[in-house]
């Protein structure tokens, strides 16, 4: 595949520091991959059904579940079908989101996600991959899917907002101001995660701020720089990781952050994210911590509102060294699909 210029070919600025090459406007974008109103409206009854959940208007348990990263669209598209499938059975008691990621927050260096590096080979061909992550995203959609992810950079929310029923602000970037502004403007439910350190006053202060009408800097769909005005977002809620301290799923930290969350005036209903922290990046410890959770529901503790689950189709994880094993994460350890299945089917007959 012939890739386009890449800024290495281009020149440097005046000060020999960095290159640029225009993008597609996210208007651009969604006029050549556009949604139509049957799946716009599929769009908001599923974040309808999201916020139901975290009021407790409705009864069932939201899963968000799902690779670590999207890094290869054929094994996405596998993924999304046998989930599709799996939802229509559980559907009356588990509500299934998958994971869409297609940017990754990075420590120091590495693979930036599908958005950003496409190809996985370190030409950056960003344009290539704005086009394949919304396409993708489409396609999992039409799948009848509900869509999540973390919204890493504040403009690709631009690109890929309209897609989603869930999204994630990392534990790096609950402190940001600039996230939380965007989030002040999103449609959909967002949770915030508790920062590294598994500290939760970060994120309840970040649901506090983006309750709020903002004014900030920001790009419009024509791509031009604008002041943008917020109205607020009133569905935000907390997801528990676990930090560097260890995890926090258990019933003394659950009950600690719903006493917090209840002081500050915030929605005492959760997530809690089976993997990363809280199961030291064990992949086969996901499904122990999820029965844990429903056992803690089924004791009376319903502000555990939502699990979130790292899944693909193999379990494991892999280098990013060519030629690929077909359905293995290549960033954080998955667990393999027939375990997660597994899971699922075991909280629902519980449940």
């Amino acid at each position: 595949m012939n890739h386009p210029a890449q800024t290495t070919d281009l020149p440097l600025d005046r000060d020999n520091r960095r290159r640029t090459l225009p993008l597609p406007s996210p208007a651009t974008l969604r006029e050549r991959l556009p949604l139509t109103p049957q799946l716009q409206a599929r769009i908001a009854e599923h974040r309808d059904t999201v916020r139901a959940i975290l009021d407790g208007r409705d009864s069932r348990l939201l899963v968000v579940t799902g690779p670590c990263s999207l890094h290869d669209p054929k094994a996405a598209l596998e993924y999304g079908h046998r989930l599709a499938a799996l939802a229509e059975q559980l559907g009356d008691r588990l509500f299934l989101v998958m994971r869409s990621y297609v940017e990754k927050p990075r420590t120091t260096v590495g693979w930036k996600g599908l958005l950003y590096d496409p190809h996985l080979d370190g030409s950056h061909d960003m344009a290539t991959g704005l086009t394949v992550s919304r396409h993708l995203m489409l396609d999992l959609a039409r799948m009848g899917l509900p869509l999540a992810t973390e919204l890493l950079h504040p403009q690709a929310a631009d690109y890929l907002g309209d897609l989603l029923s869930w999204a994630a602000i990392g534990a790096r970037t609950t402190e940001s101001q600039v996230h939380r502004e965007m989030v002040s403007g999103l449609p959909m439910p967002v949770g915030f995660k508790n920062g590294t350190d598994g500290g939760i006053a970060v994120a309840c202060d970040a649901m506090g701020a983006a309750a709020h009408g903002h004014r900030h800097l920001g790009m419009d769909a024509q791509g031009q720089m604008a002041l943008v005005e917020t109205a607020g977002n009133a569905d935000t809620h907390l997801v528990l990781r676990g930090g560097k301290h260890g995890p926090n799923y258990h019933v003394d930290s659950i009950a600690q952050a719903v006493n917090t969350l209840e002081q500050k005036g915030l929605r005492p209903r959760l997530m809690v994210d089976c993997s990363h922290a809280n199961s030291g990046k064990d992949p086969q410890r996901q499904p122990d911590i999820l029965a844990q959770l429903l056992e803690q529901r089924r004791n009376g503790q319903h502000a555990i509102a939502a699990v979130m689950l790292e899944s693909h189709l193999h379990g494991g994880n892999q280098a990013l060294e060519k030629p690929l094993q077909y359905g293995v994460s290549i960033t954080d350890a998955c667990l393999g699909w027939d375990d997660t299945a597994r899971a699922l089917q075991a909280v629902y007959d519980r449940l």
